[in-house]
């Protein structure tokens, strides 16, 4: 306190004769200072109410703690530091000058605001509360931010902003109201425009930045590269495959990429990080070949195969298809699964379209080969019956080992389909008749249980033998007729009959029975050509001869030839639809 105030509380009732004497001894002139001046301090001492500060006079001055709008700047107030004020009034009984921080301000903002205004400079402001369609933005005074010029891109959140100071460009500003519009959103445009500016200033195809990751998202990474953000997307992250980016890198991240290419116009910029590797499908070709075995591990599964990495960044497909031996197509989770190691050997390899085909059942030997070892071609094996198709059914004699009976090998009689014979799940017997590795065919048959029936007919069988038969079916150069069940012969148009015959249904019916003499035999090829014309000519001789035993020498030669006329028999041909109805009406009457 000064020595002027200490006398004054040493006598309260001093008269104003003495207080115009003691400000003479002090030498202090009222209108050195006047009202409304713009004075500069220094802080002296911090109390409960106000703060004492030096103005360079003969008094200290006061500035009351409410002066200060911000609690923090009163808080961080100490002994020596400046501050600036508008002398409001002196105190002529306590001697001490009233000064005002928020007037001051009020004058300092309004300058500043002026000027800013003025030459499209930005002043700096605290957001102080968010109000209807923006917010009080304090720059001395307080001043209106619209909520659209906040930021560039829409807040979700429009309190994060309430408390936190930035710059501002003014969009309005009147003086003598002391009104002002101020908006965050063009300066952040026009330092995003310098910064853009500068950006692309240095980008070159093929450069190297360091920047910082910005954000993630599904399909990439968004890179800062210094106030201009660049895309790096997911598939130049890695020459491997990865299923996100957050695999690699995280928010806030430093990493270093290469310039792919940019647009300034469109503000785009393509970045790369795999690039900043050597390509592993270079000189893949040269590493690998084609049906060399390696050990890799599953990546992923599909609906169509398995993807299976055979060094990082480098992938092969084993299609479905060469997954297993199997000939059942099972989906590839039920087989394998990701993580896994496995043994595939390469197919093909394209290192130009960055493919390669593996196979996985290809790495091990084939299921047949194995079969082959053990059985041998007349072998019997046992087995389930998996599927049954018009063409024959398919049996399983092994895992992964499915062999097919054809339906000529199921039964030596003549069957319409195979599930007359064997049904889905049925434990049988087979005779194994063929192991084709090459061509991945394995043929049984049921039929040879029972022995080869052809070996023996032909055994108990020889040419000009007399057998009967029945049509079984009828075709344009003859008629096919089954023998004994299971073989079956033809009788051509030339042996049908003495009489030329063009169109065997006219003369004959499937089911009908007769005599047939064996004419021709192969053996090697099981066909049997057979005639009826010949076998009614044996049938005759014989009838002839047994009737010439049993009479006596007084018959004539006439009486024989008539005789033996009435034995032979003519083929008739089979009555026409309308003869046939006039037969039944002849019947009727």
């Amino acid at each position: 306190m000064s020595e002027l105030n200490k006398k004054l509380k040493d006598d309260e009732d001093i008269s104003s004769e003495d207080y115009a004497d003691l400000l003479d001894k002090y030498q202090f002139n009222a209108n050195e200072l006047t009202p409304g001046t713009l004075v500069k301090g220094t802080v002296i001492k911090l109390t409960s109410g106000h703060v004492l500060v030096d103005i360079g006079s003969k008094s200290e001055g006061i500035i009351p703690n409410e002066d200060f709008l911000d609690p923090q700047e009163l808080k961080s107030l100490k002994s020596g530091d400046e501050v600036e004020a508008i002398l409001e009034k002196s105190h002529p009984k306590e001697g001490y000058l009233i000064l005002s921080k928020r007037r001051a301000n009020a004058i300092k903002a309004l300058d500043n605001l002026d000027m800013a205004f003025q030459h499209n400079n930005w002043i700096i402001g605290k957001i102080v509360d968010k109000v209807k369609n923006g917010y009080t933005v304090n720059v001395g005074i307080n001043t209106f931010l619209p909520e659209s010029h906040a930021d560039v891109k829409m807040i979700k959140d429009p309190t994060q902003l309430v408390g936190k100071r930035f710059k501002f460009k003014v969009l309005k500003f009147d003086r003598r109201t002391e009104n002002a519009v101020v908006s965050r959103k063009l300066l952040l445009q026009d330092e995003k425009e310098k910064r853009k500016k500068q950006v692309f200033a240095q980008l070159d195809k093929g450069k190297t930045f360091k920047g910082k990751v910005k954000s993630l998202t599904n399909f990439g990474a968004f890179i800062d590269l210094g106030g201009i953000e660049g895309l790096l997307h997911i598939s130049d992250m890695s020459w491997g495959k990865i299923h996100h980016p957050s695999e690699l890198l995280q928010n806030g991240q430093e990493v270093e990429v290469m310039v792919l290419d940019f647009d300034e116009k469109e503000e785009k910029i393509s970045l790369g990080y795999k690039q900043l590797t050597p390509d592993p499908w270079e000189n893949l070709d040269i590493r690998y070949n084609v049906g060399q075995k390696i050990i890799g591990k599953i990546v992923s599964l599909t609906d169509f195969g398995a993807f299976v990495e055979i060094e990082e960044g480098v992938e092969g497909l084993v299609h479905i298809s060469d997954l297993s031996w199997s000939r059942k197509m099972v989906h590839p989770k039920k087989l394998l699964s990701v993580g896994e190691e496995v043994t595939v050997t390469i197919l093909d390899l394209n290192p130009g379209t960055k493919r390669i085909s593996l196979g996985l059942k290809q790495a091990s030997p084939h299921p047949l080969e194995i079969i082959r070892e053990k059985f041998s071609p007349g072998s019997r094996v046992t087995g389930k019956i998996t599927s049954v198709t018009d063409f024959g059914a398919f049996i399983e004699v092994a895992k992964d080992v499915e062999g097919l009976i054809h339906i000529s090998d199921m039964s030596w009689k003549k069957i319409k389909h195979p599930s007359d014979v064997v049904k889905v799940g049925d434990e049988i017997e087979a005779v194994i008749l063929n192991i084709d590795i090459n061509k991945q065919k394995f043929s049984l048959g049921i039929k040879q249980l029972d022995g080869d029936i052809w070996e023996d007919f032909f055994v108990r069988t020889k040419t000009g033998d007399l057998v009967t038969v029945k049509i079984v079916r009828l075709a344009s150069f003859g008629v096919f007729v089954e023998i004994l069940p299971g073989i079956e012969g033809v009788v051509f148009l030339s042996e049908l009959d003495e009489k030329k015959i063009d169109n065997p249904a006219e003369f004959f019916s499937i089911g009908e029975e007769r005599s047939a003499k064996i004419i021709r035999l192969n053996q090697s090829d099981k066909k049997i050509s057979l005639s009826f014309k010949q076998a009614q000519l044996d049938m005759q001789k014989r009838e002839y001869q047994k009737y010439m035993q049993d009479q006596d020498d007084r018959i004539t030669l006439g009486d024989l030839m008539k005789d033996q006329l009435k034995i032979i028999e003519v083929p008739k041909k089979k009555p026409q639809k309308k003869e046939k109805e006039k037969e039944k009406k002849d019947d009727k009457s």
